[in-house]
């Protein structure tokens, strides 16, 4: 998508992804186009935060005090460069779910300002999973790519109209979609349209 997105001119300074693509050749890739990353690393990544003096050790062992908490730390990650560095932040998502984010933006020193960036990330995960689960976007077997280009177009207009719906009445989209049929199933109890012979 990456590669897409530069031939096309997209103009962008930030790249969120999911620790999926957190490779050395994909962020060092990333780096040398000149844009930021910020992606979050599984807890078992070896990474050194003592500038050689001690060996690698997970991320999940690593020791934090009040100030790197707040602002992050400066580690290197196994595999990369000898002098390439990245900033890591320890961001609690919830009571039992702690995420480690990298970024190679070295002036970023606030875990909160780490937690600003990456929350877009989960916007558009959370679009890409409601789009999945109540548009059927993924189930088209159309064979050509303009039949292709207009059930996606559609399945995001009614994940528009959807949102919209939910956002009216203060619900998830779930239960607007779950809704939509209510009132004609409780007309088709009271009132078959249908007869079976």
């Amino acid at each position: 998508m990456l590669t897409l997105a530069l031939d096309r001119g997209a103009q962008f300074s930030t790249v969120l992804m999911d620790s999926w693509y957190s490779d050395a050749k994909t962020l060092l890739w990333i780096d040398s186009l000149g844009k930021t990353f910020y992606c979050p690393i599984k807890k078992n990544r070896m990474v050194d935060d003592s500038s050689g003096a001690f060996p690698y050790r997970s991320v999940d062992t690593l020791l934090w005090t009040n100030e790197t908490i707040f602002s992050g730390k400066t580690v290197k990650i196994r595999g990369f460069p000898k002098d390439y560095k990245v900033k890591l932040f320890r961001v609690i998502v919830s009571t039992d779910k702690t995420e480690y984010v990298i970024t190679n933006d070295l002036s970023q020193d606030s875990t909160e300002g780490c937690r600003e960036e990456t929350a877009i990330r989960w916007k558009i995960e959370q679009f890409h999973r409601e789009t999945k689960q109540v548009t059927g976007i993924e189930r088209n077997q159309c064979r050509t790519n303009r039949s292709q280009r207009n059930h996606i177009c559609l399945a995001m207009q009614v994940w528009v109209f959807l949102s919209e719906r939910a956002h009216a009445h203060q619900t998830t989209i779930y239960q607007v979609k779950r809704s939509l049929l209510d009132a004609y199933m409780v007309e088709q109890l009271r009132n078959p349209g249908l007869v079976y012979c």
